[in-house]
């Protein structure tokens, strides 16, 4: 007997086929979220569950008993929205798809650093709205990027991609913090400098690209005290999870204009965006496109697919995260 799963969401149809092939695979034809009572009932009677991360799964949505469960296979790399402890408690092996999205997302994140600095959706905005009056010397300056210093929090895969970007592309100095001392050849062709606390990288940059984990442990990572050291012309981009953070801060620092603007691609509340930063012309936002390429997304399916295999085949899987 085939083990039975249910995809939370649509994901691409190549995939979907071919967990219809290898599973007794429920899917999600009408793409509508499960609710809270649809998740719990979905651990009582799906071996594997593969959520994606606009799915929350707080220890709530776990039965206490009676599951019939044994993996959960995220769409995402990120997996703060499992209770990974809930799921311990249970037996759960929870799984994730990283490596795949690497490009993608630093070439969301460098868009957006693009898009505030040449002030590109300001000026679509206009045209499309018919005020644009015509070329002068004073409309719409923007800042440069070549030669200018981009801060990264959090040096991974994704925040050296980025680097590479910005250095190699557009000949900027890179600074970093991460917790962990980086000491490798990729960070030392670019002749990148490690800094011993965030506030030094945020002082320091035109650019602040945030490349680190959301959960409990970055939540408001980057908080009022934190932009306060930022430089007044300078630019912060967000491209890893919205709670990383504090909202309403950095929206008074937009008010405010104590620091130039922000590209955003993830909120703290997703997909809700507050009125406040919906109005500010210094703000980029996208609706969390950073791995939103038809390439990308296969790819985490097909990492998804892997998992499951190798799990209900007594094989180790590739991605476990608990």
């Amino acid at each position: 007997m085939k083990p039975r799963i249910i995809v939370t969401r649509r994901w691409p149809a190549v995939v979907e086929r071919i967990l219809a092939e290898r599973f007794d695979t429920t899917l999600n034809a009408g793409d509508i979220p499960l609710t809270p009572t649809q998740l719990k009932a979905a651990f009582l009677n799906f071996d594997a569950v593969l959520p994606t991360v606009s799915d929350q799964l707080p220890a709530s949505v776990f039965p206490d008993r009676d599951l019939c469960t044994k993996l959960i296979a995220n769409f995402g790399v990120g997996f703060s929205h499992i209770d990974l402890e809930a799921s311990r408690q249970r037996g759960i092996v929870v799984t994730n798809t990283p490596g795949v999205l690497t490009d993608c997302t630093a070439d969301i994140a460098f868009s957006l650093l693009l898009a505030l600095a040449r002030r590109t959706g300001e000026g679509e905005r206009q045209l499309r709205a018919g005020e644009w009056t015509g070329w002068c010397p004073t409309h719409m300056t923007g800042t440069k990027v070549s030669g200018k210093t981009l801060g990264i929090i959090g040096m991974g895969r994704i925040g050296k991609a980025m680097a590479k970007r910005a250095h190699f592309g557009f000949d900027m100095k890179i600074v970093f913090f991460n917790r962990s001392r980086i000491d490798d050849d990729e960070v030392r062709t670019m002749g990148a400098t490690q800094l011993p606390t965030i506030e030094d990288v945020l002082a320091e940059s035109d650019f602040v690209s945030l490349h680190c984990p959301g959960g409990a442990e970055n939540r408001h990572l980057i908080d009022a005290r934190c932009i306060g050291a930022m430089k007044r012309n300078g630019f912060l981009i967000n491209t890893a999870r919205g709670d990383v953070v504090d909202q309403d801060a950095l929206i008074d620092a937009l008010e405010s204009r104590s620091i130039a603007g922000a590209g955003l691609d993830v909120f703290a509340e997703e997909p809700l965006v507050p009125e406040r930063l919906m109005r500010l012309e210094n703000a980029v936002l996208l609706p969390h496109l950073g791995s939103a390429t038809e390439e990308t997304r296969v790819a985490m399916g097909m990492k998804a697919v892997e998992n499951l295999t190798a799990f209900f085949e007594g094989r180790p899987t590739l991605d476990r995260v608990a």
